[in-house]
């Protein structure tokens, strides 16, 4: 265990004459709320929050924290959902929300150079202005950062086709825990160079260097697409169409799992979404093709009909305008702040192969009929990742803190038992640290550990995430 250092006047003043003032925060509404995120409940605030607007002023906060000993943890929107922004050790929050400028778009080379405090939206948006495309879009891409996106390697309903953010990164600007500012990579599509640090950094959530400057890809835009919301009888049966979908040689653009729990709680939370749901419907599929022809889109909805049709399906609606289609995303996005909203809840990121959804779906709700919690599920289907919203409802306290840690290790085992893994977007974090166990071997958590010490020896950068020592 490191024995950090505790901040006094002295340090405060070196980061004012780093950042000015202004941009130093030590009263205690600034620090509670760079405290926490959208992990449960958790509050961890930091003893000082620093609002950097330039890579060598981060760079300077760094060396000098690394020589005193001083934890320092990266904050960006405070979206995410494994507790990878909490500062639970203290020390500085680095936010990142002033390093918030695209730097520039390349629409010869279809490349993109940013900040990583830029809204993922606002960055979507700008590229589609140029006719590029940039298809990671995690549920918070309205006010998650592209920095947070990169730390988590965030996937979101379009990974199914277009893959996850590791997929898009070509280079990164990164500073080191020493305080050193390295590019990790090349801007070129192809890089056989050498060990691939930019992909190491991805999904390392803040604890091997801090984000500064970030290349992704794109892509023509797609200007066209079709959203079926396919109602189900059988939440099972719903899982079990996701892969004959692929096998029938349809790959969507999206591909959501929702629960008539999930649905229903939305419905509640935000009048501005409209769904009639039969009494005996319990999931629907939220499918949507992309493309440039709309005739070609059409025939592939209509092959994905018929392959639904095998497994129980109910009628099928068909948004083809643009205020249908954004009632059902809208439906699909707002669905885990409503589950949020109506009870403390945990949230496991799970993922298997698609064609084991319905027994991991099956195994969740045994696990919960034995240890009695409910869950709500949702999720990317299409990539096999399924969310499971643990519900503390009128579970007692004894329960909640000593038995569904039981649980929730047994749908990890499962989970892996069926060729998955802990997380597939979220992260580890803070939350998810005591399962690694159930995922890796001694010798895989030693290699990763070994990593950790060769770039943070010290141990200042984001501690006590993703391992438990």
């Amino acid at each position: 265990m490191v024995d950090y250092k505790k901040i006094d006047q002295s340090d405060v003043s070196f980061f004012q004459s780093i950042v000015g003032e202004e941009y130093v925060l030590t009263d205690a509404a600034s620090t509670d709320a760079f405290g926490h995120d959208q992990t449960e409940d958790f509050s961890f605030p930091p003893e000082v929050v620093i609002l950097p607007r330039q890579t060598e002023e981060i760079a300077k906060i760094v060396a000098y924290c690394n020589e005193k000993l001083i934890p320092v943890t990266p904050v960006g929107a405070q979206t995410g959902l494994s507790g990878g922004a909490l500062s639970i050790h203290g020390g500085v929050a680095l936010g990142l929300k002033r390093m918030n400028q695209i730097i520039s778009i390349d629409e010869k080379n279809q490349q993109v150079i940013t900040e990583p405090g830029v809204i993922t939206q606002v960055l979507q948006e700008a590229v589609i202005e140029k006719g590029l495309y940039y298809a990671c879009d995690p549920s918070s891409r309205g006010s998650c950062f592209i920095g947070g996106n990169i730390a988590e390697n965030a996937g979101g309903p379009r990974a199914v086709k277009y893959g996850v953010t590791k997929d898009w990164v070509l280079n990164l600007e990164v500073v080191l825990p020493n305080g050193e500012i390295v590019w990790t990579g090349a801007n070129t599509l192809k890089n056989s160079t050498g060990y691939n640090l930019t992909q190491l950094m991805v999904g390392s959530e803040g604890t091997l260097g801090i984000v500064t400057k970030i290349v992704l890809k794109l892509i023509p835009y797609p200007p066209k697409n079709v959203v079926m919301l396919a109602p189900f009888y059988e939440a099972a049966k719903a899982c079990e169409a996701v892969s004959a979908i692929f096998r029938a040689g349809i790959t969507p653009s999206a591909l959501e799992f929702m629960e008539r729990d999930a649905i229903d709680w939305m419905l509640k939370s935000d009048t501005e979404v409209t769904l009639d749901i039969p009494d005996n419907i319990q999931a629907h599929l939220l499918i949507e093709i992309d493309g440039d022809d709309l005739d070609v889109i059409y025939k592939q909805c209509e092959k994905v009909a018929e392959v639904l049709e095998q497994f129980d399906c109910s009628e099928i609606l068909f948004a083809d305008t643009e205020a249908q289609k954004d009632n059902l995303w809208r439906m699909r996005r707002r669905i885990g702040e409503a589950v949020k909203s109506n009870s403390i809840y945990k949230e496991e990121d799970t993922v298997v192969p698609r064609y084991e959804l319905p027994t991991l779906l099956k195994g969740v709700k045994e696990i919960g009929s034995r240890y009695g919690f409910q869950s709500v599920c949702y999720g990317h289907a299409g990539d096999g990742n399924l969310h499971v919203n643990i519900i503390k409802g009128s579970l007692d306290d004894n329960a909640w803190k000593n038995e569904l840690p039981k649980a929730i290790r047994e749908i990890f085992e499962l989970t892996v038992s069926l060729g998955g893994t802990l997380s597939g977007e979220h992260g580890i974090g803070y939350v998810q640290k005591e399962y690694m166990d159930i995922a890796f071997t001694d010798t895989s958590l030693n290699l990763m550990k070994g990593i950790k010490t060769l770039f943070d020896p010290k141990g200042i950068l984001n501690p006590g995430k993703v391992f438990n020592s």
